[in-house]
């Protein structure tokens, strides 16, 4: 007996000083964000979006939501967080300051100043009731803080892993997310990426008779062209051989030109309404790809998409796939062949290239303006880059030029990449606000708007039947599958030398030298993957040499690409066939579809506008083909 009882007390003992189940919570998940901004840019690296305080020196509202936890006591926070200043500077505290609260009460401990790398940092503790509590995020300095998730326990020191994979199923896990995605449905076409390259293709194929569905990672489309970014839709449309095609950009290109202006100028909710009224459409927002499903080692036969918020997951299936990524990550994920960085003279024999090919690309760009309005303060702002009377930089807003990472990975370093172009624009603009011998210019001037979603201009490239390179331009090599036209220049940006001079190892800024061509008209062949049989690619990853993406990615023609993708998808929907049949055994039919188009005949639209490089409004030009050398 007397054992009998000291071993149910010892039980009793045990279920007492258990510990009660933890609660995670995935930042983005927050019910209400204040003014902290989902950022899901860099999930293919890290795993998951993150919450953003994104206030240009303001601190933003409180974000929050609810929680429960099932027995009351005392209870450990951690928050996944990252001192982004650190590539820079480890001297001083970061500037992403922020604070956790629990039903109203502050946790005392400056969260996101400290560390070198995405790492869980201990908030402090709180004694809860069973049932429901709120936890807010609380920015102290409107400077990039950044909350990944928090996990509450009541085991101190219990913290959840760091490592990807790890990470990734501890999420799962913590979050009851079911091991298999849900029903996204079946389609004859499915396009990720919501860009004007992906708008355009999925439009394209929509109007064609397809079952469409247009997968975009962001809350609104248009990619570069969004009011997240703010650069205008350059380049010319509606060029010989097939002037028919550009005509649909004209149904949500914006009317007024120029890089980093006011958010309304891009018309968001044009480019909204020019998918949502597509009938045979379905517009997937917020979601990312995470995943494919191969049917064997060379055909997609699904993609996972995840919801950037919630972390629902939905399988979308189809026979046919479009790539309008940017950075190539559909074609990444299902094994395509790929490259990334400069060619070599001698591979292709490019008199633009580098005597010898390397990683260098161009680089991504963070925009910013600033605002007249009352005398205002900025805070202090130095992080390892010094500026001063001979180094700064003398103006009130900052474009393309404004470009970063040149010489880092487009992919793996993306976060860094853009950090960096967020650095810069705080430095310099607390220099001439507070130091500069001319501070009472900008006396009255304040931020205006600084983006946080970067610019990119290259990364990797998706290698087709054919790649195009410099020769077919100079020479204007005939294509029997000729399809969109190229009209810009070969425009390669390079460090800018001045900036190099005056930040050695830091620069900021770039520069180029354009070389003219004629505008040509661009084989089919580089609009699919060579080793994926229905994988279509449209934007600045189709299978173009270094070179040749200084013509072809400019918007305008990467609309154009999206409509010749989509009037091959219908074609294949129609015939039963995949992308490389189309060429092979299908020619004239795509050729009929490029000379009748697909843009609306019921509806007056705007003349055709064309805009240069820094934006302003050119007169329409009659552009003439032609082999002689200009």
């Amino acid at each position: 007996m007397v054992r009998m009882a000291s071993a149910i007390a010892a039980a009793l003992l045990a279920i007492v000083s258990a510990h009660a189940s933890p609660v995670f919570i995935e930042a983005e998940s927050f019910q209400e964000k204040g003014g902290w901004c989902v950022d899901q840019q860099f999930m293919d690296i890290m795993g998951s979006p993150y919450l953003i305080a994104h206030g240009c020196g303001k601190p933003v509202s409180d974000a929050s939501t609810g929680f429960e936890v099932d027995e009351g006591g005392k209870y450990h926070v951690y928050v996944r967080t990252y001192n982004w200043v650190s590539p820079w500077t480890t001297t001083a505290d970061g500037p992403g300051a922020f604070k956790v609260k629990v039903n109203g009460k502050d946790l005392k401990v400056i969260l996101g100043t400290k560390g070198d790398r995405w790492m869980w940092q201990h908030a402090g503790s709180v004694n809860l009731k069973p049932g429901q509590s709120t936890i807010s995020l609380s920015d102290l300095t409107g400077f990039e803080g950044r909350c990944d998730a928090i996990y509450l326990t009541q085991e101190e020191g219990a913290l959840p892993p760091d490592g990807k994979e790890a990470l990734e199923a501890f999420r799962r896990k913590m979050g009851a997310l079911p091991e298999q995605p849900s029903d996204g449905g079946d389609f004859d076409f499915v396009v990720i990426g919501g860009g004007i390259g992906g708008m355009c293709a999925a439009v394209s194929a929509a109007r064609l008779g397809c079952k469409v569905a247009l997968v975009n990672d962001r809350p609104i489309p248009g990619g570069n062209n969004s009011s997240e970014i703010r650069v205008h839709l350059g380049a010319y449309i509606e060029q010989p051989p097939y002037p028919a095609l550009g005509r649909l950009i004209r149904e949500f290109g914006h009317s007024i030109g120029g890089n980093a202006q006011p958010a309304s100028n891009y018309e968001d909710g044009k480019k909204i309404e020019f998918i949502e009224r597509q009938e045979g459409l379905t517009y997937l927002p917020g979601f990312r790809a995470v995943k494919v499903n191969m049917k064997d080692g060379s055909t997609i036969g699904s993609v996972i998409i995840r919801n950037i918020e919630s972390g629902a997951e939905l399988e979308l299936r189809a026979p046919l796939f479009s790539d309008c990524t940017g950075d190539a990550n559909l074609g990444f994920m299902a094994g395509a062949d790929w490259r990334m960085g400069r060619e070599g003279r001698d591979e292709f024999g490019e008199s633009l290239a580098p005597e010898h090919g390397d990683s260098m690309t161009m680089g991504a760009s963070v925009q910013w303006y600033s605002v007249d309005g009352d005398r205002s303060r900025f805070p202090e702002f130095s992080y390892g880059v010094e500026f001063n009377e001979e180094n700064c930089e003398n103006v009130f807003h900052g474009e393309w030029q404004w470009e970063t990472g040149l010489d880092r990975d487009q992919i793996m370093e993306a976060e860094r990449i853009r950090d960096y172009g967020m650095l810069v624009v705080y430095s310099n603009w607390s220099f001439l606000k507070n130091h500069y011998s001319k501070k009472e210019n900008y006396a009255c001037k304040e931020l205006g708007w600084v983006a946080y979603v970067a610019g990119k201009r290259e990364s990797r490239r998706l290698m087709g039947d054919y790649i195009l390179k410099q020769d077919d331009v100079d020479k204007q090599v005939f294509h029997e599958d000729a399809s969109f036209t190229t009209t810009w220049h070969f425009d390669l940006h390079f460090k800018d030398p001045k900036n190099i001079a005056k930040f050695p190892g830091n620069e900021f800024k770039a520069a180029t030298k354009r070389n003219p061509i004629y505008p040509y008209a661009v084989p089919y062949r580089v609009l699919y993957s060579r080793n994926i049989g229905n994988l279509f690619v449209a934007g600045r990853n189709i299978s173009v040499t270094h070179v040749t993406l200084g013509s072809t990615r400019l918007m305008r023609t990467i609309g154009m690409m999206g409509e010749v993708v989509g009037m091959a998808a219908s074609i294949c929907t129609k015939n039963n066939v995949l992308p490389r049949d189309v060429y092979q055994h299908h020619l004239p039919e795509l050729k009929s579809l490029m000379e009748k188009g697909v843009a609306r005949t019921d509806i007056e639209l705007p003349d055709n506008q064309h805009f240069n490089e820094g934006g302003h409004l050119d007169k329409p030009k009659d552009i003439i083909f032609s082999t002689e050398r200009r």
